[in-house]
């Protein structure tokens, strides 16, 4: 590895405290952090959880809100020399037990009081994984659980310097959730090399500086988040702005309050953005916006630049299974290549387009991006069968998207293999709402496809075939939806059908139902 590249995460955050020791890393509800700051208290994290019989390797979940005290934490399970396995905060109680199950957690830190949520509580509908848990309550009330000073109080007397210090850049550092066509999350198992490799790329793509103020909309629990803007940060020593939950007027008075320089996000938050009087807000600090997860038109990134002020707007491309990018345009390239392409691969990274054959396709043509390089994951953590079907001898991983490049190398994406559509900028998966849609007992067959949505994209659209001798109302599934699943799966339409569409082989053909359902939304 590059010697100017921290070979571990924590060594990078070890550089950060060297290099800007007194400079504010986080600030939080007026709160600062200083970079010295921060690890001290990651430390602390990293002592308690050796104390807490936490070795090198364990993963330990944490399911918590974007904040300070989530930095923290996930610096501590790095420094212990563990694995962290962070959980998606809109999970319901049995989405977020799987993703631990899945990932073999013995250790558990969450919140109690996050807007209402208690995910102990949601966490009752696995008792046997949660009597297997030692949960550490990093916010609200601890119950019968371990509550933070009592945690912190393990660390005592405790050294975690060989844990640290043993870390070398093929480490495992996370395992990060994903869905396949199966609906089952799978875990893509990533290192601390490749991590801190892809985000002094990234950062050099898109501009990224010393000193920046970074507004964090994006979940930590994602790699957008916990990559991109966590250890970016890290990286290049820019202030962390966490944002629990977006809202203009919270996203605004922050820009306004905090001199925020770096805003990224999908493109349903510039939507928004654009479609609220901001008049009363002073916005002449923003420089720099990154955006991606959907096709982005031309004449949004002109108004992000005349309207909200960004000096450069930069896309990028990637996947959970190679550590969030694969491609970025460079912040200095053509509106026309931002707005029409996902860049060029990262230094380090290769992408082919080819046909159903695994034949490579001419610049122009479409097929199936594959990617190789230093960033495609280890694996999907305990599923070598997936890893398999994933990735082939000769390292290049299958995305499943469909892609062109241009002559320059530039890629553009125009479809998805897998069916996903992407929902304010969290992806969504058809097969994993079917799988649940399955389960309502009037529901014989549902197909789920994504419809076109001015502010978010696109949403669902299910088509419910009822059981024999059973009604079944729309309102009535997306209500049984609503209780079941994280709220950006639940579908926005449904429709109830006497059959749906079948090619030959016994197949939906969701083609005819992506073009149906865009007829029916779009109705006056």
């Amino acid at each position: 590895m590059d010697a100017e590249i921290p070979s571990t995460i924590p060594a990078a955050l070890r550089r950060a405290v060297a290099r800007w020791p007194n400079e504010v890393a986080v600030v939080e509800a007026g709160r600062r952090v200083t970079w010295t700051e921060l690890a001290d208290r990651a430390t602390a994290v990293a002592r308690a959880l050796i104390g807490s019989g936490v070795s090198p390797g364990d993963r330990v979940g944490l399911w918590a809100p974007n904040s300070t005290e989530w930095i923290v934490a996930s610096m501590g399970v790095y420094a212990a020399g563990a694995i962290l396995a962070p959980v998606n905060t809109r999970f319901t109680g049995a989405e977020g037990a799987q993703a631990l199950r899945t990932a073999g957690a013995r250790t558990l830190i969450t919140v109690t009081d996050f807007l209402d949520t208690d995910y102990v509580q949601a966490l009752a509908v696995d008792p046997e994984l949660l009597g297997s848990l030692d949960v550490v309550i990093m916010s609200g009330e601890p119950g019968k659980h371990i509550g933070w000073g009592e945690f912190l109080a393990r660390g005592a007397g405790v050294d975690h310097t060989d844990a640290e210090r043993n870390l070398t850049a093929d480490d495992p550092s996370d395992v990060i959730f994903t869905s396949g066509t199966t609906g089952r999350p799978k875990g893509a198992l990533l290192t601390h090399g490749a991590s801190t490799r892809t985000y002094t790329a990234w950062s050099d793509a898109v501009g990224l500086r010393h000193g920046d103020r970074y507004l964090v909309v994006y979940p930590f629990f994602h790699c957008a988040g916990l990559k991109s803007a966590v250890l970016a940060c890290v990286l290049r020593g820019a202030t962390l702005v966490p944002c629990p939950v977006f809202a203009v007027d919270t996203v605004m008075r922050l820009v306004q309050e905090e001199c925020v320089t770096m805003l990224p996000g999908p493109p349903a938050l510039y939507q928004s953005l654009l479609n609220a009087d901001l008049s009363g807000y002073d916005r002449s600090s923003l420089r720099l916006a990154v955006t991606g997860a959907a096709a982005v038109p031309v004449e949004l990134v002109r108004r992000m630049r005349d309207e909200l002020g960004f000096g450069s707007v930069v896309t990028a491309y990637g996947l959970t299974e190679t550590h969030g990018t694969v491609t970025a345009c460079r912040y200095d390239d053509p509106i026309e290549v931002i707005a029409n392409t996902s860049g060029r691969p990262i230094p380090g990274m290769e992408v082919r387009i080819v046909d159903r054959d695994g034949t490579d396709i001419g610049p122009g043509e479409p097929g199936e991006v594959l990617a190789r390089g230093f960033a495609v994951m280890r694996g999907y953590y305990g599923d070598p069968e997936a890893t398999a079907a994933a990735i082939d001898a000769d390292g290049w991983l299958r995305t499943g998207d469909i892609g062109v490049l241009d002559a320059a190398g530039n890629l553009r994406i125009t479809d998805r293999i897998k069916d996903m559509f992407i929902v304010g900028g969290f992806n969504a998966y058809p097969a994993e709402i079917e799988n649940t849609m399955l389960g309502h007992p009037g529901i014989a067959a549902v197909a789920v496809v994504g419809a076109p949505d001015e502010r978010l994209g696109e949403v669902g659209y299910a088509f419910v075939v009822p059981r024999v001798g059973v009604a079944v109302s729309p309102d009535e599934v997306l209500g049984w939806c609503r209780g079941r699943m994280a709220n950006y799966k639940v579908p926005r339409y449904a429709e109830v059908v006497d059959a749906l569409p079948l090619n030959r082989t016994g197949k939906v053909e969701k083609i005819r139902l992506r073009a149906r359902a865009a007829a029916a939304v779009e109705k006056p």
